[in-house]
């Protein structure tokens, strides 16, 4: 018998202690890291009506910048991710985020238009290092039983980042200049760069074990996972859509002020972090991804086709449709950079939730654009219409996801000793008749993978 039942009354050793404790620094650290990149990715178009003033953009040009940091991201999130396979999480983040800060730095001291445009890309290059890096970090320290968990909290760091940003940035140009707004989110990524320097380590394994072979194709030559990623990508339109629009529509089409439209948004952003978390424990317990995922998906496609059905409806009845179907939308990102990690392993989590991230963020971009298209060319129902069919087309590519899931899971309880393909390298044996794992997670986590 390759394993033996650890008594779950035995109390862990105080250094098995300290590691299990520990994972929750790893998780703190990337939060503040994802937050730091957030707080420039989304609160710079709280600067808009300066730069339109100070720096006399057009509304074009002002367009451009604010998708400056967005495309710096895009650009690099693969190279990045797939740096942190090699080196580790701790310099990439660090670096990364210095760099970005630097980057900053330099867009205050700039007065025109291409400058700024320059080193907002840039920073945008520079922070996406913290997006694969950080959730390679939470692969590692967190067991199967919560990493859906664990990751759905990291995803929660982005619109607090954003929000957070939103409300300090126009105080700071108010009380003092834009550079000084500038260079307060510099400050907040050296922040984080540097408790990443001082905090972030790699998991005992990594440290004591020899790195394992990863096994299955690498993940840019992995079909499983661009399905993953084309699946998700659909997903992503009906979300970018209702954040990027659920305030226009309510403020034209609805007669409400701007104000309470914007209340409209924040229940949107708030439900959608706290649900999260929830389906990141909900996976977690029921050991699959891509099912809750899809479930997630159905959910928000009833409720945007309520929406349309019903958007003469009293406000009583429309927005709270309108407003859950929005939390839906939001909540499985955390899920996807789950089972995208998970599908490739530990060894290359980096480059996995960086492929993963770039099509959701590709898709994110255009999506409005193609939204707003639909509106002027149709009607909003229509247009809301057309989320649905994207929701349940990316429900469909998942399917064949949730199967090679399931797959994968039988696999490991079939063989809990033997690694499958595309899963986490851990290595569990017999010692002393307790169980040992040379992962930084408690027996009880080791159990539950073994299962």
């Amino acid at each position: 018998m390759l394993f033996t039942r650890r008594d779950a009354t035995t109390p862990l050793a105080p250094a098995a202690r300290a590691v299990t404790r520990y994972r929750w620094t790893i998780l703190a650290v990337g939060v503040a890291a994802q937050m730091a990149v957030s707080a420039l990715r989304q609160g710079l178009p709280a600067l808009g009506p300066t730069l339109i003033s100070q720096l006399h953009l057009s509304l074009p040009q002002l367009g451009v910048v604010l998708g400056s940091v967005s495309a710096g991201i895009v650009l690099t999130l693969i190279p990045w991710g797939a740096l942190a396979d090699r080196v580790g999480e701790r310099p990439v983040i660090s670096i990364g985020l210095t760099g970005t800060a630097m980057a900053l730095a330099v867009a205050s001291l700039t007065g025109g238009y291409v400058a700024l445009l320059v080193a907002l890309v840039v920073a945008g290059m520079f922070g996406a290092s913290a997006t694969g890096a950080s959730g390679r970090a939470v692969m590692g320290w967190f067991g199967r039983g919560e990493r859906g968990l664990a990751l759905g909290i990291r995803q929660t760091g982005v619109p607090p980042g954003g929000g957070l940003a939103a409300i300090a940035l126009p105080l700071i140009v108010a009380g003092f200049s834009l550079r000084a707004a500038l260079l307060a989110l510099a400050a907040g990524c050296l922040v984080a760069a540097a408790a990443a320097w001082r905090w972030m380590r790699e998991p005992p394994e990594a440290r004591e074990e020899p790195r394992p072979r990863a096994g299955g194709p690498a993940p840019l030559r992995d079909r499983r996972l661009w399905r993953l990623a084309t699946g998700s990508g659909m997903l992503v339109v009906a979300q970018a859509s209702i954040l990027g629009f659920v305030v226009v529509f309510l403020h034209q089409q609805r007669g409400w002020s701007p104000a309470a439209a914007a209340a409209a948004l924040a229940a949107v952003q708030v439900g959608g972090s706290a649900v999260r978390v929830a389906a990141g424990r909900w996976s977690d317990r029921r050991q699959e991804r891509v099912a809750p995922m899809r479930a997630l998906g159905l959910g928000a496609s009833v409720l945007l086709a309520a929406a349309a059905a019903l958007w003469q409806a009293p406000a009583a009845v429309l927005v709270p449709t309108l407003v859950g179907a929005g939390v839906l939308a939001m909540s499985w990102n955390g899920l996807s950079f789950t089972a995208a990690a998970e599908m490739s392993g530990r060894q290359r989590a980096g480059t996995a939730i960086s492929v993963q991230n770039t099509v959701l963020s590709a898709g994110g971009a255009v999506a409005p654009l193609a939204f707003a298209a639909l509106v002027v060319a149709t009607s909003w129902p229509l247009a809301w219409s057309a989320l649905v069919l994207c929701q349940l087309g990316g429900v469909a590519v998942l399917r064949s996801s949730m199967a090679d899931e399931r797959r994968r899971r039988a696999a490991r309880a079939s063989g809990p000793a033997r690694d499958e393909a595309g899963e986490d390298g851990r290595r569990l044996h017999r010692k002393r008749g307790s169980w040992h794992s040379t992962s930084p997670e408690s027996p009880r986590t080791a159990r539950q993978e073994a299962q």
